[in-house]
C-alpha cells in the first residue's frame, strides 16, 4: 500500500507525467487542441551550452576603459541603394499590431530608436504610431497580406518577406475575435470579433522562381532602395538559405524553435523546427558555399535573451540578432509587481503565456482600451532602450575579453561546447578536447 508521506513509494511516469495527464484530459474533455502564445519550453541545446576561451597568454586582450569595441553592423548592402546602417547588432522582431496593442508597439519603436536599431511591423500593417517613433522600420510582406500597402512598403526602411517563423515553420498564425477591435478589422480588412487564422503560404508564388520575380517586383515598388530581407524558419535551414539567396536576398532572417509567437498550436510550439543552434551553423556553411557570407547578411532569432547569447550568436557566424519575447519581458511583460492580477486570470507572473486570450495585465498583448493604457509607452521604450544597451555592454565585454575590437570579429575558435549535443550542432570542440563530434573521429 502506497504511503503519501513516503516519496519512495510513489513514482511519476516519464512518459505520462502530471503535465501530460493533464493535457490528455484537457483534450479529452473539450474535443480541441491547445493554443498558446510564447515559445517551446521544453528543455532544448541552447547558448548556455557554449562558452567563450578568453584571452590569457595565447590570445590578448583588450582594456574595456581604452579600448574600443565596435557595435555597428550593416544590413541589406547586396542590391539595395539605402542600406540599415545600425548602432548595434540587436534588432526588434515582427509583432503584429493585433498580437500587440498599439502603445506596446509605439514602445517598442521608442526603445529602438534610441538605442540604435530596428524594429519590425509584424502581420496587418503599419501603424502611425510605429511608423512615427521608429528610426528604421522593417515591413514584413507575409502570406496573409492583411494591411499590405504600396505606400507603405516606400514607407519603410526595408521589406521582411515571411516564409516561416520559428515557432511555427510550416504553419499561420491565429488572432482570436477578441483582439480583431474595429480599427484592427478595418486594417485587415476582416470582420470585428471573428477568430482569424492567417495563411502558411504565399498566395501567388509557389517556389524560388517566383521568389525572385516576387522580389524584383518588390524592389521596382520601391525604386531598388530598400533591402529585401527573406526570415525563414530553422528547419531545413541549408537548402532555405540557399534558395532565398539564389532568389535575391539582401538579408537572411533565421528563427529558431525557440523564438515566441502570439498565438498557435502548442503541438507546433515544441514539435516542429530545430533549435537555433543548429540551425546557424548550417546557414554559414550555406552561405560559405555561395560566397556569400557576409554579402548577405544573416540575422538570427529565437530565444535570444542576454548579451552572451547574441556574442555566441556572431561568433557562430550570424552578422545581428533579433529579440521578440526578452522585448515584449522588457516592456514589462510577466512583471512580478502585476502577480495578482497575473493570478486572477489563471496564470502567474514568469508562466503567463496566453496572448491569444487579449487578457494581458501588463497592457502588451491586448487590445482591449483599459488594459493597454496600463503601457506608457514613453516609460516601456525606456526600459527597453536600456536592455538593448545592457545586452550590447555584454556583448562588448566578451568580445573584448577574446581580444576583438568588433562584436562581429568573434568566431567559432573563440567557443567550446559543454555537451555532445551542442558540439555536433554548433560545430566546436568539446570543453577541454578537440574534439567536434560529427566532424572529427573520436
Amino acid at each position: 500500500m502506497h504511503d503519501p508521506a513516503d516519496p519512495w513509494t510513489l513514482r511519476e511516469s516519464h512518459t505520462f507525467d502530471r503535465h501530460a495527464i493533464h493535457e490528455i484530459q484537457r483534450a479529452a474533455t473539450t474535443g480541441v487542441y491547445d493554443i498558446r502564445g510564447f515559445g517551446a519550453k521544453r528543455r532544448l541545446p541552447h547558448f548556455d551550452d557554449l562558452l567563450f576561451l578568453g584571452a590569457s597568454m595565447s590570445r590578448y586582450p583588450l582594456e574595456g576603459y581604452r579600448e574600443k569595441c565596435a557595435t555597428d553592423v550593416v544590413l541589406g548592402d547586396r542590391f539595395a541603394s539605402r542600406p540599415l546602417h545600425l548602432d548595434i547588432p540587436v534588432t526588434i522582431a515582427g509583432m503584429s499590431f493585433g498580437a500587440l496593442s498599439a502603445q506596446a508597439k509605439e514602445a517598442l519603436g521608442r526603445g529602438a530608436s534610441a538605442a540604435g536599431t530596428c524594429t519590425t511591423t509584424g502581420d496587418g500593417g503599419m501603424t502611425d504610431e510605429e511608423r512615427g517613433h521608429s528610426k528604421w522600420l522593417v515591413y514584413q510582406y507575409l502570406p496573409s497580406r492583411y494591411g499590405m500597402n504600396p505606400d507603405h512598403l516606400r514607407a519603410a526602411d526595408a521589406i521582411e518577406v515571411v516564409l516561416g517563423q520559428g515557432a511555427k515553420p510550416g504553419g499561420g498564425g491565429i488572432l482570436m475575435g477578441q483582439k480583431i477591435s474595429d480599427r484592427i478589422a478595418a486594417m485587415r480588412t476582416l470582420p470585428a470579433g471573428i477568430d482569424q487564422r492567417s495563411a502558411c503560404r504565399h498566395p501567388d508564388w509557389t517556389g524560388p522562381d517566383d521568389l525572385a520575380i516576387k522580389i524584383e517586383e518588390l524592389r521596382e515598388i520601391t525604386g531598388w532602395e530598400k533591402p529585401i530581407h527573406i526570415k525563414i524558419g530553422a528547419s531545413r535551414t541549408y537548402y532555405d538559405v540557399k534558395l532565398a539567396v539564389k532568389a535575391g536576398a539582401d538579408v537572411v532572417v533565421l528563427d529558431g524553435m525557440q523564438g515566441g509567437t502570439a498565438a498557435t498550436q502548442e503541438v507546433f510550439i515544441e514539435h516542429v523546427g530545430i533549435p537555433i543552434l543548429a540551425a546557424i551553423p548550417q546557414a554559414v556553411q550555406a552561405l560559405q558555399e555561395m560566397d556569400m557570407h557576409r554579402t548577405v547578411q544573416l540575422v538570427v532569432s529565437g530565444g535570444i535573451r542576454t548579451g552572451a547569447d547574441v556574442a555566441k550568436a556572431m561568433a557562430l557566424g550570424a552578422d545581428a540578432v533579433s529579440i521578440g519575447t526578452a522585448a515584449l519581458i522588457a516592456l514589462g511583460c510577466n512583471d512580478p509587481q502585476r502577480d495578482a492580477d497575473y493570478h486572477r486570470i489563471g496564470s502567474a507572473a514568469g508562466f503567463y503565456d496566453d496572448y491569444h486570450a487579449g487578457q494581458d495585465p501588463a497592457g502588451i498583448s491586448t487590445q482591449d482600451p483599459a488594459l493597454a493604457a496600463r503601457l506608457d509607452p514613453e516609460l516601456g521604450g525606456r526600459r527597453l532602450a536600456n536592455y538593448l544597451r545592457v545586452l550590447t555592454a555584454e556583448a562588448q565585454t566578451i568580445a573584448r575579453a577574446c581580444g576583438k575590437s568588433h562584436i562581429r570579429n568573434l568566431e567559432p575558435e573563440d567557443l567550446v561546447a559543454l555537451t555532445i549535443e551542442a558540439a555536433a550542432m554548433a560545430r566546436v570542440p568539446l570543453a577541454g578536447t578537440e574534439w567536434i563530434p560529427g566532424v572529427q573521429s573520436c
